[in-house]
Parts: C-alpha cells; sequence; structure tokens
C-alpha cells in the first residue's frame, strides 16, 4: 500500500468523525431526510472540512469526499464494484484486503476501507437494510443486498483477520435455458431433453460446487413451468426470480436477539405442503430438510425442483442420504435409498471449468433401487475440452417425456456423425 493511500486513509478517518458528529448535532433536523437529501448535506459539510484543509498535491478532492460520503452514509469502496456489471463476486478480508471476481478470475481491487471502524459500519448498514443482525454474539448471517445479490458476513473472534464480507452478485440479467445453450452452457438436445422433462413434471435436482451457476440453471429450469401452475419457493435468502403470475415465495428466518422466533427450511417445506401447490422450488437442500422434499416428491408433489453441493452426480446420492439421516430420523440406509430411488427422476450436475464457464457435465436419470444401490444411467454429458454428447440411453420416463408432445423420437438421445448412423460416446 503506498503512501499516499494511507495519508487518505488517515484523512477520511479524521473527517468521518467529523461528519458524524455534525450530523449528531443536526440529529434533529436530518431525522425526517431522505437518502438524497441527507448525502447532499453530508457532501456540504465534509467538502467544507475538506477546503480547511491543506490536501498533498496528488490527492484529489473530490475522491476523498467521495470516499467519505460513501463509507458514512453508503457501502465505501463496494459502491464502485457493485455498479461494476463485470464484477460477480466481492471478497472482503477485512478493511484492507477487497478482492473482486471478473470473468471467473480472482484479484485485488484499489478500493480500500479507511479502517475497520468503517467496514463494521458498511456491514451493520447492510445487515439492517436486510432485517438481519450481526455481532459478537452473533458472529456469522446470510444476508442480501436490495437487488438481490447475496451476502454471508463472519465477524471476529471466528476470523483473525478483521470482519469478512462475501457477496456474491446478483446479475439481474435472467438467463433463459436459449441463452445458456448460446454460452454453451449445454447443447441444444440437452435443452430440448430439459424443457420435455419439467412438462413431464420429473423431479429434478441440480448439483454442483459453490459458484458453480447451480441457481441460474434452477431459474431457467423453473423458467419453463407452465404459467397456470402455482409455484412455492423455499429459499435461505431469496436469490429465484422466476416470472410467473403465481409465485409464493418463502424465505427462512433466523432466531431472535432472544433466541426464539426462528423457522427454518425444513419448517417451510412442510408448510409448503399445505399451501395447495403444483410445484415446490427449494433453493438449496443442506440438511435435514431434504428427507422432507424426498417425501413430498413421493407423496403427488410431482414435478418438483432443487440444488445441492456436490462433486458429481453420484456423489449428490451419498450426499443426499447423509442430508436425510440429518434430519434426526433413524433410517436405515435401505430406506432411505429407496426413498431417493423413488422420489428422484434426474440430476443434472453443473460444473465451473478453468476459465470461469459454467456448463453442465451431466445429465443422470435414476432407474430404481435394487439390492439397496440406487440405478442410475448417465444421458447426456460434456468431454474434456467442454463438448457436449449424448449417451446413447433412452431414458425410462421416454414415455412420459413423449407425451408432452415436445419430444416426437429419441434422436436426442443419440449423437449422429457425419457419415451418418448412430453411435454411442
Amino acid at each position: 500500500m503506498t503512501r499516499a493511500h494511507d495519508m487518505q486513509r488517515a484523512l477520511a478517518r479524521q473527517i468521518q468523525e467529523e461528519l458524524r458528529a455534525e450530523l449528531d448535532l443536526r440529529r434533529t433536523d436530518i431525522a425526517q431526510l431522505g437518502d438524497a437529501p441527507l448525502r447532499e448535506l453530508a457532501a456540504r459539510v465534509v467538502r467544507q472540512n475538506v477546503s480547511r484543509r491543506v490536501l498533498p498535491p496528488d490527492m484529489d478532492p473530490e475522491s476523498l469526499v467521495r470516499t467519505v460520503i460513501d463509507e458514512a452514509l453508503g457501502f465505501g469502496p463496494l459502491e464502485s464494484l457493485l455498479a461494476d456489471p463485470e464484477v460477480s463476486e466481492i471478497m472482503i478480508n477485512g478493511p484492507a484486503a477487497v478482492f473482486v471476481e471478473r470473468a471467473g478470475r480472482i484479484e485485488a481491487s484499489a478500493g480500500i476501507f479507511s479502517g475497520e471502524a468503517a467496514l463494521r459500519s458498511v456491514i451493520d448498514r447492510i445487515v439492517a437494510g436486510a432485517g438481519r443482525r450481526v455481532d459478537e454474539a452473533s458472529p456469522m448471517v446470510d444476508a442480501r443486498l436490495p437487488d438481490g445479490s447475496r451476502v454471508n458476513v463472519v465477524l471476529p473472534p471466528l476470523v483473525l483477520n478483521g470482519p469478512c464480507v462475501t457477496i456474491r452478485r446478483f446479475s439481474g440479467l435472467r438467463l433463459d435455458l436459449p441463452a445458456l445453450v448460446r454460452r454453451g452452457a449445454l447443447n441444444e438436445a440437452m435443452a430440448r431433453f430439459l424443457a420435455a422433462a419439467v412438462l413431464a413434471r420429473l423431479n429434478i435436482v441440480v448439483s454442483g460446487g459453490t459458484g458453480a451457476g447451480k441457481t441460474t440453471l434452477l431459474n431457467a429450469i423453473a423458467g419453463l413451468i407452465p404459467a397456470s401452475e402455482r409455484i412455492v419457493t423455499i429459499e435461505d435468502a431469496a436469490e429465484l426470480a422466476l416470472h410467473h403470475d403465481h409465485v409464493v415465495t418463502l424465505e427462512a428466518r433466523p432466531r431472535n436477539l432472544e433466541g426464539q422466533g426462528e423457522v427454518t427450511i425444513r419448517d417451510l417445506v412442510r408448510n409448503a405442503l399445505r399451501m395447495r401447490p403444483d410445484r415446490i422450488i427449494v433453493g438449496e437442500c443442506r440438511g435435514g430438510e431434504a428427507l422432507d422434499m424426498l417425501q413430498a416428491m413421493n407423496s403427488g408433489h410431482e414435478g418438483s425442483l432443487t440444488t445441492a453441493h456436490a462433486n458429481s452426480a453420484r456423489d449428490l446420492l451419498s450426499r443426499l442420504e447423509v442430508m436425510v439421516l440429518m434430519a434426526g430420523m433413524d433410517l436405515p440406509l435401505t430406506a432411505i435409498r429407496a426413498q431417493v430411488a423413488g422420489a428422484l427422476d434426474l440430476i443434472v450436475h453443473q460444473a465451473r471449468c478453468a476459465g470461469g464457464a459454467r456448463r453442465i457435465t451431466s445429465i443422470v436419470e435414476i432407474v430404481g433401487c435394487d439390492s439397496g444401490v440406487v440405478q442410475t444411467q448417465e444421458l447426456f454429458r460434456a468431454d474434456a475440452d467442454g463438448a457436449h454428447h449424448a449417451c446413447a440411453q433412452i431414458p425410462s420416463c421416454f414415455e412420459r417425456l413423449r407425451a408432452t408432445g415436445t419430444l416426437a423420437d429419441s434422436a436426442v438421445f443419440f449423437d449422429r456423425p457425419a457419415g451418418g448412423g448412430l453411435r454411442c460416446i
């Protein structure tokens, strides 16, 4: 960090204290002000304070004013980063360590906070705006910004180098399946198959690692649900953006200061069954709610969708077993596997590639349970260079797919080479 940066941070801290003192004296006057008038008032006070100082020749007064105003009333250095459409993730590892992700690559940001107090002030504004709280007694929180971006905060003493903030940006750009095809996330045959699967009311799990694009893909798949159906979505922090007329959005709630009032994903899944849903969409299964989700799929709520973290489609099956056991039910593995095989129809595995691109690497059908082992067959896969291929396997649910009228024959399940004929990849 340069000496000029150190000087600007020190000056910003001093002027912020003066601004807070001035605004405290005018507390009764500013109580009724909106955000824009308050910023104008603060800007006048800060400019007056800056004008009384002799600044170094290489320090821009307006840059100093913006730094102070953004930290005092806004999100500080995050303001410019949140306005940059190329930034997909913001990672703050203390006041002087801000990193961003652009085009799938992480790089350091020039914007830093003037100190830990400024960073804590920004955190408080983010959390309060989302109706959440974070402090030493409850040092971790998930929240979201007004634009839908997801925020995770961890405070000391759980983290040693200062408050840690991770912001997953919500671009506002709603990608449908054709758009994902153009981006290379899947091919047209896979898109046709998924469209038919949604219309045929197959139960689908989107799996993948952190940042693999699971929610984006889930959004695109859910967008194919007929407009006449009633959808109930359940999330920790609402991220899904469905453009249907009949959508009920449920969001989990943490416990309050007294340790009461918590509403979990599992509570919401059970309640959703009483809301006459045509489709239930759970943003992510992480624990015991997996059991309730499987039971809902097994009890007539077909066409349900969810996501889960997993390294592969096969690994997802093991993860589901663990999550069901987290519900506290003493169930034998054979019973759990029978539930999984009876409830799920498809696993769509999404991965983030080395260059930052997200693409579907495998679509797997669950075909049953034999001798306590869930049986699967792979329908589509991506090879090492990212090209997608069909695996020459006709799914057992093909008649259901054909009944939708969107798949006239089984050609999408085969790759047709240039010389004609069919081949299995």
